[in-house]
């Protein structure tokens, strides 16, 4: 039961970033993680050949493309209730060596963060808040409590 626990709980922090950055209008936002591009593989993760789900699994949840289509970014987005930068650090080591101009995005207790991984790992697993640039404050405030509702008082 704990691994469905988390599950349901990374599927809620990636709705609520799916829908507070479609609510910028500042990009177009597609999932793209194994479990969105290639759901029929999914159910066979512990049957296939483990460097066959190695390969597909490492693609991050989702691509977000700018108003303009000039840049697109990967995104791998993670909830954890209490930042840990080891942990972070391992995430983005791990993302970097197949996603290497990939971002993070981390919902937590303590509202949300967004670095590129190569910045997470130069900073020894250390992220940044997610820039008001991004997503502006109150837009961020109004998700976030949904982050305290559905992800930290349980």
């Amino acid at each position: 039961m704990e691994f469905v626990h988390e599950l349901i709980k990374g599927k809620i922090a990636e709705t609520i970033f799916e829908h507070m950055f479609r609510e910028t209008h500042k990009f177009t936002v597609l999932r793209f993680g194994y479990e969105s591009t290639v759901p029929n593989l999914a159910q066979y993760r512990k049957t296939l050949p483990k460097a066959v789900i190695d390969q597909i699994s490492t693609s991050p949840d989702f691509i977000l493309i700018t108003e303009d289509k000039k840049q697109a970014y990967f995104v791998e987005v993670k909830f954890r209730a209490n930042l840990k930068q080891q942990e972070l650090l391992k995430i983005a080591e791990k993302n970097a060596k197949k996603w290497e101009f990939s971002y993070i995005f981390l919902a937590s207790k303590d509202g949300f963060y967004f670095s590129p991984v190569h910045r997470i790992v130069n900073n020894k697993g250390a992220i940044e808040k997610l820039p008001i640039s991004w997503v502006p404050k109150e837009l961020q405030k109004k998700f976030f409590k949904l982050v305290l509702e559905y992800l930290v008082n349980d």
